[in-house]
């Protein structure tokens, strides 16, 4: 099978693939669910209680648990007679209108805006979340969408990231800007800049070094990096792309925090959720931090890095 194979796809098989990847969480968020309701024939304390086990446990996070829980509560209350079966509608509803609550709106194609080109995504997070990966999934839906694609490879502390980064553009057919390992990070970024628009690129990405998000000099370098890229365009990066582990749960939070105190990150890819029953940290991340879930990674094909679709992401979650 070609590379771009993975393209030919309609909706319906991207919702199969969906599905698929959120199998784990759906199968135990869902037995739980139903372990909570055997018996009761309405929603009273004690099925509130299991339910904030269940979400918690499901690495929803503390604060937005509590808030759907205190939702439900007040529904239960208009309702005093609420049936317990119909307690997986109710928290459908509420996790629909928590998603819908963020300030994002679902990206509907792999496109960027038309009075921004060349449009620059820096890329951070830290190794092992699938970063450079992400970056090569979204070079090659982008390029497959008729876009000129640039890659910098600025992760120059860790041979591999290079490496990989050179061989995701072979097999997508987009130049990658780099100058090897143990290079200047920021200048990578300045020629990658440079180049993408004397190439007259759609899109520029550039990776960043993915050490521990607890060391200084890594914010101080993404600093660096962003005051580098304007020099060539004055509102580079047009977008800040953090790409987080679902499978590490909490974790995911605890590296949402930090790096948003260290630079302006406008958008969040969330991988590998099809190896995890963690797929509540989506809901999360996305109520307590507001940013966008640009992108959610479902599986290891090029295709598997979907677009974020609050609906389908709640209908899959709850499709029995």
């Amino acid at each position: 099978m070609g590379l771009f194979d993975f393209f030919k796809r309609d909706k319906e098989q991207q919702q199969e693939s969906l599905d698929k990847g959120l199998e784990k969480t759906k199968t135990s968020f869902l037995a739980k669910l139903g372990k909570a309701v055997i018996g009761k024939s309405k929603v009273d304390e004690e099925v509130l209680d299991e339910l904030e086990e269940i979400l918690l446990t499901s690495d929803v996070g503390v604060a937005t648990t509590l808030k759907i829980i205190e939702r439900i509560e007040r529904r239960v209350a208009e309702d005093k007679y609420l049936n317990a079966a119909e307690l997986d509608v109710i928290l459908r509803e509420e996790i629909a209108k928590l998603l819908s609550e963020n300030r994002s709106q679902d990206v509907k194609n792999f496109d960027v805006p038309d009075h921004t080109r060349p449009y620059v995504i820096m890329v951070v997070g830290v190794n092992g979340v699938g970063k450079t990966t992400t970056i090569g999934k979204l070079a090659a839906q982008f390029h497959q969408a008729g876009h000129k694609v640039v890659l910098g490879a600025a992760d120059t502390f860790r041979a591999a990231a290079v490496d990989q980064l050179k061989l995701w553009g072979q097999r997508v057919g987009v130049p990658v800007i780099d100058h090897g390992m143990n290079t200047d990070p920021a200048s990578v970024a300045y020629d990658a800049v440079r180049q993408g628009v004397e190439q007259k690129a759609d899109i520029i990405i550039v990776d960043t070094a993915g050490r521990l998000h607890t060391k200084v000099n890594l914010m101080n370098e993404l600093t660096k990096i962003r005051r580098v890229m304007q020099k060539v365009i004055p509102q580079a990066p047009h977008e800040v792309l953090l790409v987080l582990d679902g499978s590490t749960g909490q974790n995911a939070f605890v590296q949402a925090q930090e790096f948003t105190k260290a630079t302006d990150v406008t958008a969040l890819a969330i991988t590998k959720l099809d190896g995890t029953a963690k797929g509540g940290v989506v809901i999360g991340i996305s109520d307590q931090f507001k940013i966008p879930v640009k992108y959610i990674g479902v599986g290891e094909k090029i295709a598997d890095l979907q677009l974020f679709d609050k609906t389908a992401f709640v209908d899959s979650l709850f499709k029995k």
